[in-house]
């Protein structure tokens, strides 16, 4: 952006958190494809060794060949990415999905590493090998992508629903929890899904192929979509699986989230409903754009399942136990005494000299630590259009009971003084950074001020707004007579 827009440099146009999806979103489905890919295989090859099929072969010579130059290469790529990124933007989360399942992503990578060189052994050999050692060479990469599915699914689902592992602190509880197996399963399917696509795209690039035969591989191609038929049971279990609060925000709760989480069904069912209807039962062939077509709906499925996945764990990344900015939900009382800025090891702000005052940098601390992660000043999801509209005394109240304001919000962490340099912050952001500003600090009626913002800070508590309290807390909010100053 130039630079006359976003002069205060410590805070780009970019929402952190959206970098994370979006690298996120793609590598789920390039993974999810390499998972199916092996299911795909397998089932082709032994087509292959017992005749029934007389160009099966053919298909998965130019097959693999994709799936490694995709699925490996550029999933690869993106998991390193999503480390860097996560590592970068939400370090205390990593830390502890490290922590608590360090021997779980240990044994995560063994298979991973099982696969890597499964796979591109069969790539490299496998047009030399008799039948029978191209099966094994398959199955042992189909084995070892899924169980690579299969540890990594404990750990997402786990973020969601701990259970009693928040209090146990044990590994199997928090692994083998109340959304493993509804994810598991339905991962596999979608997984499935995915390479049928794929294969069906790869089907009408095969060059010196007659319709006849290309008919022959859509048919078998296609026999691998038939379990998308218990997608729907899976999904409502899974759906079911989620604490109620967290469901209710991808049925209704959140404009955004109820958005995203139509679409994945939407997606879904038109992929499911052709592939069941037209390909399996009505046997009609499917050309490449038709093809392509389903593929990107079924990354329009994945992107909206990932982006539900992920938004109705809020306010949390740990679900009861670590926030969305980071913060532990246990830290917030010591927090609200000590300050969010004040906290020793923290990184300086880049560029300080440009803020007008010491009330400012303060408030452009706890910006960082407290909101930067999902919000930015002047972009996505930008805090300047979301506040614009408030008063001085709103943003005061707002901030002050933030959990109250959304109920998707953690509850801030820090003082009173914290909230007012904040407030002040956002004020200064308001009129485009002017050179100078008056600080409230020497105002007559500071001490007023801040003894109002802790009776809000007090009032909204230091415990994320409970599902059967929010509607109340609303229902109190709009009847409260606060005179707003």
């Amino acid at each position: 952006m130039p630079p006359d827009v976003y002069p205060v440099n410590d805070f780009g146009p970019i929402m952190k958190g959206l970098a994370i999806g979006g690298l996120g979103i793609f590598h789920v489905f390039l993974a999810q494809f390499a998972i199916g890919g092996g299911f795909l295989m397998c089932y082709l090859q032994w087509l292959a060794m017992k005749k029934q099929s007389k160009v099966a072969r053919a298909f998965m010579d130019s097959y693999f060949k994709f799936l490694v130059l995709v699925s490996f290469v550029m999933g690869a790529v993106t998991g390193v990415a999503m480390w860097f990124t996560s590592i970068q933007v939400s370090p205390r989360t990593i830390g502890l999905m490290v922590s608590a399942f360090h021997w779980v992503w240990a044994t995560e990578w063994t298979f991973f590493s099982l696969e890597v060189v499964s796979g591109y052994a069969f790539y490299r050999y496998g047009k030399y090998l008799n039948d029978r050692a191209r099966m094994t060479l398959l199955v042992l990469y189909t084995v070892a992508a899924w169980f690579s599915l299969f540890w990594i699914n404990g750990i997402l689902s786990w973020q969601l629903t701990p259970g009693e592992w928040i209090d146990s602190g044990s590994v199997w509880v928090g692994f083998f929890n109340a959304g493993f197996w509804p994810s598991l399963l339905y991962r596999t399917v979608a997984s499935m899904s995915i390479a049928a696509l794929v294969g069906l795209v790869v089907v009408n690039l095969i060059p010196g192929l007659q319709r006849s035969e290309r008919e022959e591989l859509v048919r078998q191609v296609a026999t691998l979509l038939i379990p998308i038929a218990l997608m729907p049971a899976l999904g409502f279990w899974y759906i079911q699986s989620m604490p109620e609060d967290s469901r209710a925000w991808a049925t209704g709760g959140s404009v955004a989230m109820t958005m995203f989480f139509t679409i994945a069904v939407g997606s879904s069912a038109l992929i499911g409903t052709y592939s069941l209807v037209a390909l399996w039962y009505g046997r009609l062939y499917i050309n490449g754009a038709t093809s392509a077509l389903l593929v990107l709906l079924a990354f329009g499925a994945t992107a909206g399942g990932e982006f539900v996945r992920e938004g109705v764990r809020k306010p949390f990344t740990v679900r009861g136990t670590l926030y969305s900015n980071g913060i532990h939900k246990n830290d917030i009382p010591a927090l609200r005494l000590s300050g969010l800025s004040t906290q020793p090891g923290e990184y300086p702000l880049r560029h300080s000299g440009r803020y007008a005052n010491d009330q400012l940098r303060q408030g452009a601390l706890v910006f960082r630590e407290q909101c930067s992660v999902c919000h930015t000043l002047g972009g996505v999801n930008a805090l300047d259009e979301l506040t614009n509209s408030w008063s001085l005394e709103q943003m005061r109240l707002n901030i002050a009971q933030l959990q109250q304001t959304k109920a998707f919000m953690p509850p801030f962490a820090g003082t009173a003084e914290e909230v007012e340099a904040l407030v002040q912050f956002l004020v200064w952001n308001h009129a485009d950074h002017p050179d100078s500003q008056h600080m409230t600090s020497d105002n007559d009626d500071y001490k007023g001020t801040l003894a109002r913002i802790q009776t809000y800070l007090d009032e909204a508590g230091t415990e994320p707004a409970e599902p059967h309290v929010r509607l109340k807390a609303l229902q109190d909010r709009a009847n409260q007579r606060w005179t707003l100053r």
